[in-house]
């Protein structure tokens, strides 16, 4: 398994990217009715319309590799909200409450809040520019 090492953060910055973008197209399907949804949420609605917008926003931020891990916890957390509540009462297991979509976005966005944003990430930008930067410490002008 060690040949794989040197891909490592390529295919982490690609799985945060499919993640962010699948959790943004949910937010998008509740938020404005795509992809096949019967109706928008209403606006300001709890907690649909609200879950509906941490996931469009969340999803952003992680696709493009911004504040990933926050909106990672952010949206791991809301998911785990969405389970608990609107699910689980139905059964005991995913797959017979329907939850399968918010267990793996929960789980998913765990992970991605755990091991960062790999490679391809915005955040990464910063971070470089800083690393790049001469240390200023002890100079006067």
């Amino acid at each position: 398994m060690h040949r794989l090492n040197p891909a490592r953060e390529h295919v982490i910055g690609l799985y945060r990217i499919v993640i962010g973008f699948l959790f943004a197209c949910h937010g998008l399907k509740t938020l404005f009715g795509l992809f096949g949804a019967k109706a928008p949420a209403a606006v300001g609605a709890w907690p649909g319309w609200w879950a509906a917008l941490i996931q469009l926003v969340c999803g952003v931020l992680v696709c493009v590799g911004f504040g990933t891990r926050v909106a990672a916890v952010l949206g791991s957390g809301s998911m785990a909200y969405a389970y608990f509540t609107a699910h689980a009462p139905d059964g005991l297991f995913p797959i017979q409450n329907g939850g399968e979509a918010a267990t793996l976005f929960c789980w998913s966005l765990l992970i991605v809040a755990f091991v960062g944003p790999g490679r391809f990430a915005l955040g990464n930008l910063t971070t470089r520019q800083r690393e790049a930067q001469p240390e200023r410490a002890g100079v006067t002008a």
